[in-house]
């Protein structure tokens, strides 16, 4: 089958080393090249572990109501702007 193929220039420069080094065809080289990609399968990415820091929490800071108190603090800190005219 014929098609119109249109490649970037760094991608035509491979293959045509590519061509040289191994003495295959361009359209050889582009089959072969478009073969491995199709049947590659996707490679999992491995996610990068994230730092872990201590919170150097207060003594009576009770963790599992954080949301709680980070809802608390900001009423605090609105209702801090509205008596200051803000």
């Amino acid at each position: 089958m014929r098609t119109t193929l249109t490649l970037d220039d760094d991608v035509v420069a491979l293959l045509d080393r590519a061509g040289r080094e191994r003495g295959q065809s361009f359209k050889q080289l582009v089959n072969d090249a478009i073969r491995r990609g199709l049947a590659a399968a996707p490679q999992a990415q491995v996610a990068q572990p994230l730092p872990v820091y201590s919170l150097r929490t207060q003594p009576g800071v009770d963790l599992t109501r954080a949301l709680q108190l980070a809802a608390e603090l900001e009423d605090e800190a609105l209702l801090a702007k509205q008596a200051l005219g803000k």
